[in-house]
């Protein structure tokens, strides 16, 4: 397993595995019972990491970091270490869904936009009749910073006793509250998917197969959501080349 091999790019040391290796790794994971999580950076991720101090523990303490995104791989192979392949979480949680159902692993799904992670365990559990998804939970806008709320969730989910989380909140605030709790939740995996749970629920259409394939997955998503991401794909993100350019300079 290609777990140990670490390539580095804009100060972000990412595993050089595989969508096969990855989900080795994490039954490998689940058999051990210790709780860890993992992180996927993509441009956004490696930006953000380079501005917030607090991220960046968070990365520091990823059991797996799993490049997601053609531009991550397009600079890593710029710089002369090439990346396996893109481990995304959207590309990560039906694949589990599969394992899961074969070897009984139990899943809780934690964010989303509301009844998103609801509609999208049920559209996996059409695919996977016998497929556990033991909680489902939408938390309210805001709710990081409620005790109250953050520890009726964290009640929920050590009840539930998943062997996978997978938490939709976007980033950081999917990774800072799966750090600040991984601990105490004690399941095994914990990953942050973004907006994964509106993709497989069918209310944001994904890029086509052609445009994940040659990296234009952002362009996509810049059109179906201008409003929101157009600040972070053509303002925020132009960092990172800018970064990639001066690693490569040996700045």
């Amino acid at each position: 397993m290609g777990i140990q091999s670490i390539i580095n790019v804009i100060d972000v040391k990412i595993n050089n595995v595989s969508m096969k290796e990855t989900l080795e790794a994490i039954e490998v994971f689940i058999k051990e019972r210790r709780p860890s999580y993992i992180v996927t950076p993509n441009t956004d991720h490696i930006v953000k990491l380079h501005r917030d101090p607090e991220f960046r523990k968070v990365y520091d303490g990823a059991a797996l970091v799993c490049a997601d995104g053609a531009p991550v791989l397009w600079a890593a192979k710029f710089l002369g270490k090439p990346l396996k392949e893109k481990v995304s979480g959207s590309d990560i949680l039906p694949r589990l869904c599969e394992i899961a159902q074969k070897k009984g692993y139990k899943i809780f799904f934690l964010g989303g936009k509301p009844g998103s992670a609801l509609k999208a365990a049920e559209v996996l559990k059409e695919k996977h009749p016998n497929l556990q998804v033991v909680g489902v939970y939408c938390p309210s806008f805001g709710f990081e910073f409620d005790d109250n709320e953050n520890r009726r969730i964290v009640d929920m989910i050590k009840s539930s006793r998943p062997d996978m989380l997978l938490v939709g909140l976007g980033a950081p605030k999917q990774e800072k509250w799966i750090y600040k709790h991984y601990k105490e939740l004690d399941v095994p995996v914990s990953i942050g998917i973004g907006g994964t749970f509106e993709f497989i629920a069918g209310m944001i259409r994904r890029a086509p197969k052609w445009m994940q394939r040659v990296g234009l997955e952002w362009l996509w998503r810049l059109t179906m959501e201008p409003k929101r991401l157009w600040k972070r794909y053509l303002v925020e993100d132009l960092e990172f080349f800018w970064l990639v350019m001066k690693q490569k300079m040996g700045k």
